[in-house]
C-alpha cells in the first residue's frame, strides 16, 4: 500500500518563492508506485491543498488532516520544503512533533540552532581542523556602536542577517562609509545581523545526508560568482555563477572536508539531507565554516541536485532514501 505523504511548501518569507521552485522540482521526482503526493501550500493565511479545478481546500491544523469529496484523508509523513520560516527555524518541527507526524528535516531544537548563524558557529567551533570568521553579533535597538565594530574587524566584512538564507539581506562592505547602509539593509531582513570579517579564499557547498544510518558525504560543488560575492542574484540567475561540481579539491582537502562536515552533521544532530557551505582559504587551505542550511534548496539551479547526479544517484532514489530514513525507519 502507498505511503500518503504530504508535501509542505511555501512558507511566510521572502524566501516562499524559492520554496516553490524547490517543491516543483520534488514532485516532478517522487516515486509514484511508492507514494500519493499531495502539494500543500502554506502562507501567512492559510494552509491548503489546491485541486485540479482550482479550489483551495484548508488544512485542519488540529491533525494535519484534509478532507476532499467527504473523505478524510490523515499523511503518514511531511516533506518539508520550506526555506526559511516556519520551515527551517524549527516551528514546523514542533507542531508536527506534537502531533506525532514524522518529517524529513532536523528536529525542532536543530533547525532553530541553525537557524541562527552566530549561534551554530559557537556549537561547530571546537571541531578538528574548522576555522570560523572573526564576527560580532549585534540587536537592532542594542547597545552597539559602529566605532565598536571598526575596531573589533578589519575591512572587508560580509553583513547579514542572522536568521534566514537564500543569501537574502547581505551585504559586503568594503570602506567604513558603507557599513551603516549595509546594516540597516540586514535590519530589514531580521533583528539580530551577524558582521564577519572577509576570508579570501574558494567557496564551496557540500551536501551531507544519512541513508541506511550512515552519514554520506556528497561531490561538493566549487562557487566562482560573476558578481562581488554569492548573493540573492547569483544562487537564483542561470549563468551568473560558474558551478564546478565535483569542485577542484585535493585528495587531501577531500578527505579533510569530508571528515569535518560529517562531525558537523552529527555534532548538530542533523536529520534528511542539509547543505554545509564553507571557503577553503588561500595560502593555507584552511576549512572556514559559512554556514549550514537545514532545507537546502532543490530548484532547477540548486547545488544538491547537482551533487545526487554526480554522486550517481537518480534524483528519485535520493528523494525515497530521505523519506525512508526520515519518516519510516
Amino acid at each position: 500500500m502507498k505511503k500518503i505523504i504530504a508535501l509542505l511548501t511555501g512558507g511566510t518569507t521572502n524566501e516562499a518563492v524559492v520554496s516553490l521552485k524547490s517543491a516543483a522540482t520534488i514532485a516532478q521526482n517522487l516515486d509514484t508506485s511508492k507514494y500519493e503526493v499531495y502539494k500543500i501550500t502554506l502562507n501567512n493565511t492559510d494552509w491548503f491543498y489546491e485541486t485540479e479545478e482550482n479550489e483551495k481546500i484548508s488544512i485542519d491544523k488540529n491533525d494535519f488532516s484534509l478532507t476532499l469529496a467527504g473523505k478524510k484523508i490523515k499523511f503518514d509523513g511531511v516533506f518539508i520544503v520550506i526555506h526559511g520560516s516556519p520551515g527551517e527555524d524549527g516551528k514546523l518541527q514542533g507542531y508536527f512533533d506534537m502531533i506525532g507526524l514524522p518529517y524529513t528535516t532536523c528536529n525542532a531544537l536543530t533547525s532553530a540552532i541553525t537557524m541562527n548563524k552566530g549561534y551554530t558557529k559557537d556549537v561547530v567551533c571546537g571541531i578538528e581542523n574548522i576555522h570560523v570568521a572573526k564576527s560580532m553579533q549585534i540587536f537592532k535597538n542594542g547597545n552597539y556602536t559602529l566605532a565598536q565594530i571598526q575596531s573589533k574587524l578589519k575591512l572587508p566584512y560580509f553583513v547579514k542577517p542572522n536568521n534566514g538564507g537564500s543569501s537574502i539581506g547581505m551585504s559586503k562592505v568594503k570602506q567604513a562609509e558603507d557599513l551603516p547602509l549595509a546594516i540597516e539593509k540586514a535590519f530589514n531582513e531580521d533583528n539580530q545581523i551577524l558582521i564577519e570579517e572577509f576570508v579570501e579564499g574558494r567557496e564551496f557547498s557540500i551536501g551531507v545526508f544519512q541513508s541506511e544510518g550512515k552519514v554520506i558525504v556528497l561531490p561538493t560543488t566549487e562557487v566562482i560568482p560573476k558578481s562581488e560575492f554569492f548573493d540573492f542574484e547569483a544562487k537564483y540567475t542561470p549563468g551568473a555563477t560558474q558551478e564546478i561540481t565535483p569542485g577542484r579539491m585535493t585528495d587531501e582537502e577531500k578527505n579533510r572536508v569530508e571528515k569535518i562536515v560529517t562531525e558537523v552533521y552529527q555534532r548538530l544532530n542533523c536529520r534528511g539531507v542539509v547543505r554545509i557551505d564553507y571557503f577553503l582559504e588561500n595560502n593555507t587551505g584552511n576549512f572556514y565554516f559559512i554556514e549550514i542550511n537545514t532545507i537546502p534548496g532543490q530548484t532547477a539551479t540548486s547545488f544538491i541536485p547537482q551533487q545526487v547526479a554526480a554522486y550517481g544517484l537518480s534524483l528519485q532514489a535520493f528523494y525515497t532514501k530521505i523519506i525512508e530514513e526520515t519518516m519510516f525507519n
